[in-house]
């Protein structure tokens, strides 16, 4: 791939830009941020880590999207971020304007692009980034199931004493304190969760996942989490890049999967050049499935006070 927009040259935006350029997953990586100097200057700090780190990818900065034109991938995480006791469904009058006019000049510059959608609350955003891109629905995706599922298997291996590579699981729904792990596929090597962890301490890292975010929030006082984040949107990046096929959770535009449709919602996605080129339908237990729905139903709630 020639070119990637990371738009938002914030903590997340510049952290992606890093590890796209480290991973040389294209020839040059386009920061874009509307504050003056500030995409160039760290865009240019981190081009001159490239002869310690040891690679060739161009990190450039810029005001305007002209320099992102004919980019083949945008990772969009430009808006605000929470603050100590917001949710994430509190910033959606914020950020709605703030990814209409991302959207509007992706769509301008480079019109054939897949749009990773990072910015929160994030279904609701992906579902802005659709609606105003024109975008087929393979095209515009969102980054959020991966993190959580990174949360949940990080905190399953230290309850389970064992390396997180092992742990095999998955997140799906919205991406707030709705969504939905699922303990039916979370296993060690194969072997299931339940050998190596009590019910009672797996109800306790399901619910601290759900606040994974809010937990990094109160911690930090200002700002939220980016390290994490970045990785999940990089992640995706590379399966799309080099075709890959990978099955990740992701939030991706439903059309009657798992009984819903007309919404951005985390589930199964294989994900390859072509952006989502499928939706998995995997069989749920009846609580999964009704908590998925409920998890449904709180985005579509929110979708619905969007005015475009």
């Amino acid at each position: 791939m020639k070119k990637i927009g990371v738009v938002g040259g914030g903590h997340v935006g510049a952290t992606t830009a890093q590890r796209l350029a480290e991973k040389e997953l294209c020839e040059e990586v386009v920061l874009i941020d509307i504050l003056e100097g500030v995409p160039m200057g760290k865009a240019l700090d981190q081009w001159q880590s490239a002869p310690v780190e040891l690679f060739d990818t161009r990190i450039t900065g810029a005001n305007d999207y002209a320099a992102a034109e004919g980019a083949e991938m945008f990772i969009v995480t430009a808006g605000k971020p929470r603050t100590p006791g917001m949710s994430r469904d509190d910033l959606v009058s914020a950020n709605v304007n703030i990814v209409k006019s991302v959207s509007e000049q992706i769509k301008k510059v480079a019109p054939d692009s897949i749009v990773i959608v990072v910015s929160n609350p994030l279904d609701v955003m992906c579902y802005v980034a659709k609606e105003v891109t024109g975008f087929p629905k393979e095209r515009v995706v969102g980054m959020a199931g991966i993190l959580d599922t990174a949360r949940f298997r990080a905190f399953l291996a230290d309850a389970a004493d064992v390396s997180v590579e092992d742990i095999q699981a998955m997140v799906l729904g919205g991406h707030g304190d709705s969504m939905v792990p699922l303990i039916s596929y979370t296993n060690v090597s194969g072997i299931p969760i339940t050998k190596f962890v009590g019910a009672e301490d797996l109800e306790a890292i399901v619910k601290r996942t759900r606040g994974g975010g809010g937990e990094i929030v109160k911690l930090l006082g200002t700002g939220s989490a980016y390290y994490a984040p970045s990785a999940g949107a990089v992640q995706m990046a590379d399966a799309i890049i080099k075709n890959k096929k990978r099955i990740l959770p992701c939030s991706s535009w439903l059309e009657g999967e798992y009984g819903m449709k007309d919404l951005f919602v985390g589930v199964p996605c294989k994900l390859g050049e072509n952006g989502v080129e499928k939706i998995i339908e995997v069989d749920l237990s009846t609580d999964e499935q009704a908590a998925l729905v409920k998890s449904g139903e709180a985005v579509k709630e929110v979708m619905d006070i969007v005015n475009l």
